[in-house]
């Protein structure tokens, strides 16, 4: 077992920057139980099973993370290190959007029950890939049990609980096992044909972190399954790109008309005709509607808000 000590940028709330990387109870891979975040990542094909508490106030955040796993190597640390300031947003600063926030009233009323919060990233592009197919056209709880099927399936196990699958984990699986978890045929194919690519290294997704958005988004609708919201999605949770505001989905058009008390459900035109001013911070505002959502629903406070 190894503890250290993160010290995030404040102000930081762990909570509730887990809440936007859990999006619903029902995530089985990223757990928080009201005081720590815990999940099971993979390093050097090692499983370790990280746990982080928040130890300091969001004025002056530390965040405690003890590891358990077998040979944990300092070489292992440092890349849990590295993960969880990526995954959590540790080095993450809004110090501009907090200021352009409070010349905009709307902005203000929406992000003010929130200071603390970070944008999370799913730890690899590739997760985020396969999140973005498990979830098109399915209302995100499916979508996540799902996903909950395929980590449980074949993601490598650690104290009872598993880590998402990486690409060889899935490499020689078939797609009739993938339907036998709920997923669609063309899904199944999809979500393979991108863990056989990366595992044999015909397909390189560390090219997209030096692409413009633009340029990343066209990319990835290039592949297979890949349409407009996919690859927005995987530009915003994958690749932390924090302006890129996924408005296809009818759950986001929902909390855009209950936010701003309109009379008709936007669509994605006009979602970003609205946006437009808030740039390079658009995507945030999918954190913070989401965050508005969990709060209505009462999850923040079971999480200790």
């Amino acid at each position: 077992m190894k503890n250290f000590i993160l010290y995030p940028r404040p102000p930081y709330r762990l909570d509730l920057t887990v809440w936007v990387l859990r999006r619903l109870p029902v995530n089985a891979m990223d757990r928080w139980d009201g005081e720590a975040y815990r999940r099971v990542l993979v390093v050097d094909d090692l499983p370790v099973e990280v746990t982080v508490w928040q130890i300091g106030a969001p004025a002056a955040p530390q965040l405690r993370v003890e590891l358990r796993g077998a040979h944990l190597a300092p070489s292992i640390e440092e890349r849990i290190r590295d993960l969880l300031t990526k995954m959590l947003g540790l080095d993450v600063d809004l110090t501009p959007f907090y200021r352009m926030a409070r010349a905009d009233p709307k902005l203000t009323d929406l992000i003010g029950r929130f200071t603390g919060f970070k944008p999370p990233r799913l730890p690899t592009i590739f997760e985020a890939m396969v999140n973005g197919i498990a979830c098109q056209q399915l209302s995100l709880s499916v979508g996540l049990h799902l996903l909950n099927r395929l980590c449980a399936t074949w993601g490598v196990e650690r104290g009872g609980q598993h880590a998402f699958p990486r690409p060889e984990d899935l490499s020689l699986t078939r797609v009739e096992e993938l339907r036998a978890l709920g997923f669609s045929n063309r899904k199944s194919q999809w979500i393979l044909d991108r863990a056989r690519a990366l595992n044999e290294k015909s397909s390189d997704l560390e090219e997209l972190f030096g692409m413009e958005d633009a340029e990343a988004a066209t990319r990835l609708r290039q592949l297979p399954g890949f349409g407009r919201w996919t690859a927005q999605y995987v530009l915003l949770r994958g690749l932390g790109r924090l302006d890129v505001f996924p408005a296809d989905d009818v759950g986001s058009q929902n909390k855009f008309k209950r936010w701003l008390s309109l009379q008709e459900r936007p669509d994605y035109a006009a979602i970003h005709q609205i946006i437009a001013h808030w740039r390079p911070y658009r995507g945030l505002i999918y954190f913070y509607l989401l965050l508005d959502q969990q709060a209505r629903q009462g999850l923040l406070e079971e999480a200790g808000e």
